[in-house]
C-alpha cells in the first residue's frame, strides 16, 4: 500500500511528471486520497479526494467542450456530444490516469489494494478527475485547460471520427495471439437486490486469473475485467 510518506517524498518527481508546480502541495495529496484509505489513517486529519473529483469531472467536460467547439467548427451539437462523453467518461478518464504513470501513488485502505484497487478503471478514473480539479483550484481554468492539451491533445485528436475502444474485443484478440484460445469469464458473485444488482466477474486467460471487474450488469462487468487484464498485460 503506497504510504502518505511515500506520496509526500514524490511530489517533486508527480509534478514533473504533469509538468504543473501546486502552490498549495496540500491539493495534490489530497488528489491522491481515496476514501478507502482514511478509513484506516492514524496520523491526523485527512480528507479523501471526492470533493475535489466533483470538480475535476465539470472542468473536464467544459475543456474538452471547449476543445471540440473550436476544432469542429461544422459538426452539430449532436455528433460534438457524442465524441466528448467518449473522452471524458469512465474509461477515457482511467487511461490518461495510467498515460501519466501515476497510479502507484493513490493512497488506498488494505482491502481495496489488495483487491487490485490501482487497476480498477473508477478509481483511476476518479483520481485523474480529482487531479484536474486540483490544478483548477490551485491554478484556475487556464492552467487546467494547459495541463490537458499538453498532455492529451493527441488523444483527443485521435478520438475524432474513432470509434470508442472495446476492452473485451482487445483481450480477445490478445488471448487468441498469444495462446490460441479465448478468455473467459466467470461470474464470481451478485450482490444486491434484483433491481440493483451489482456483479462481480472475473476473466481468465489462458486458464489464469486475469481481471476482475465489477459493474451494475454482466456487461459492464466484463468490460473493467478486460480492461484490468489488459493493463496487467501491459497494454
Amino acid at each position: 500500500m503506497s504510504s502518505l510518506r511515500n506520496l509526500r517524498e514524490n511530489l517533486p518527481y508527480i509534478e514533473d511528471k504533469i509538468g504543473y508546480s501546486f502552490e498549495r502541495k496540500d491539493l495534490l495529496v489530497l488528489a491522491f486520497v481515496h476514501r478507502s484509505f482514511i478509513n484506516e489513517f492514524r496520523g491526523g486529519r485527512l480528507e479523501h479526494n471526492e470533493r475535489l473529483e466533483f470538480l475535476g469531472d465539470s472542468v473536464l467536460g467544459l475543456a474538452v467542450a471547449d476543445f471540440l467547439y473550436h476544432r469542429l467548427p461544422d459538426y452539430p451539437e449532436g455528433q460534438l456530444s457524442q465524441i466528448r462523453s467518449r473522452l471524458v467518461d469512465t474509461g477515457a478518464c482511467s487511461q490518461y490516469l495510467l498515460k501519466l504513470q501515476l497510479a502507484e501513488y493513490i493512497l488506498l485502505g488494505r482491502g481495496e489494494a489488495m483487491s487490485e484497487g490501482r487497476a480498477k478503471q473508477s478509481i483511476l478514473a476518479d483520481v485523474f478527475e480529482a487531479l484536474l480539479g486540483a490544478i483548477y483550484v490551485d491554478g484556475h481554468m487556464n492552467r487546467a485547460r494547459s495541463f490537458l492539451l499538453m498532455h492529451f491533445e493527441r488523444d483527443f485528436e485521435s478520438a475524432i471520427g474513432t470509434p470508442s475502444r472495446n476492452y473485451k474485443a482487445e483481450l480477445q484478440d490478445y488471448s487468441q495471439k498469444q495462446f490460441q484460445k479465448p478468455p473467459i469469464y466467470k461470474v464470481m458473485d451478485e450482490v444486491g437486490p434484483d433491481h440493483a444488482k451489482v456483479f462481480h466477474v472475473m476473466v481468465y486467460v489462458n486458464e489464469q486469473e486475469a481481471g476482475l471487474g465489477i459493474g451494475s450488469s454482466k456487461k459492464e462487468a466484463e468490460q473493467q475485467a478486460a480492461f484490468v487484464a489488459l493493463v496487467k498485460a501491459g497494454l
